[in-house]
């Protein structure tokens, strides 16, 4: 059981993981978040590292590692 607006945040927190996990070479989290509707970095930073338990930089940095 969850709210309407927690339930979009999580689609919206899930589409920009799989933005981040993609591999796209001219990408940044700044980028990425207000593209999805996230205007303060911050606070979305937060919320993406309860959710996932690590920092979207992370997930943006094990990418780019994995790809090269």
């Amino acid at each position: 059981m969850t709210t309407p607006i927690a339930y979009l945040e999580h689609l919206r927190l899930d589409a920009v993981r799989r933005e981040l996990s993609s591999g796209e070479s001219d990408q940044s989290v700044r980028g990425v978040a207000q593209k999805w509707g996230f205007t303060h970095v911050g606070r979305f930073s937060g919320q993406y590292r309860r959710r996932y338990g690590e920092l979207p930089s992370q997930t943006l940095r094990r990418t780019e590692d994995n790809l090269a």
